[in-house]
């Protein structure tokens, strides 16, 4: 009897660990986060003294010009964020023609496609800092860390990328990005952390960013 080759679907960074609904203490939510699935990701590494070249080339082809301190600088469909001198990771809302993008920017840069080896979440709601402070080792206090800054830190032992966006209806707005082999852990850290406000879970499949 023939054998039948195996079916390979993409599975979500977040499948079997986070899902849909309320956590925590009932009633409005205190935190509202949202699951990130479907976006292109990929590193961006300049070579010595091509930082500047780099960043005309990818401003020439998405509209984004490479931040130069720890930032993130947005548009219609890419994002843009530092992640040490000289580096960026470099995010699609959508991943057609992710890989024709990349290709062209390796001509600048040393590229790494990263797009099924992270995770990312957009958390926000009137106690969201509250409960980033219960491991998130920076001061996010508004005076401390504004809109559009980023910075790479940790909780819980777990490395991860961390930026603010510009405030939603429910007030300030962050999005974390961690590695996919530490979501699990992540994801422990934050139900918890974020129970007693309560949180509300949701999933974004269509794209990486709002």
């Amino acid at each position: 009897m023939a054998e039948t080759a195996p079916s390979w679907v993409p599975r979500s960074a977040w499948a079997g660990i986070a899902q849909a609904g309320q956590i925590g203490s009932p009633g409005p939510a205190g935190v509202t986060a949202t699951l990130l699935d479907g976006f292109g990701l990929a590193t961006l590494i300049a070579a010595p003294g091509g930082a500047a070249a780099l960043s005309d080339l990818v401003e020439s082809r998405v509209g984004v010009a490479l931040p130069s301190s720890p930032r993130i600088v947005s548009r219609a469909s890419h994002d843009a964020i530092w992640s040490g001198p000289d580096q960026w990771l470099l995010r699609a809302a959508a991943r057609e023609g992710f890989a024709d993008l990349l290709e062209a920017l390796s001509a600048q840069a040393a590229v790494s496609d990263l797009s099924d080896a992270r995770a990312a979440m957009r958390l926000s709601g009137p106690h969201v800092r509250a409960a980033l402070a219960k491991g998130v080792m920076l001061d996010l206090h508004p005076a401390a860390f504004a809109v559009g800054d980023a910075a790479l830190t940790s909780v819980a032992h777990i490395g991860l990328h961390l930026w603010q966006l510009a405030d939603g209806p429910d007030g300030s707005v962050f999005e974390i990005m961690v590695a996919r082999s530490m979501v699990g852990s992540f994801w422990s850290w934050l139900a918890a952390s974020a129970a007693e406000f309560g949180c509300r879970v949701s999933i974004d499949r269509a794209a990486g960013r709002g």
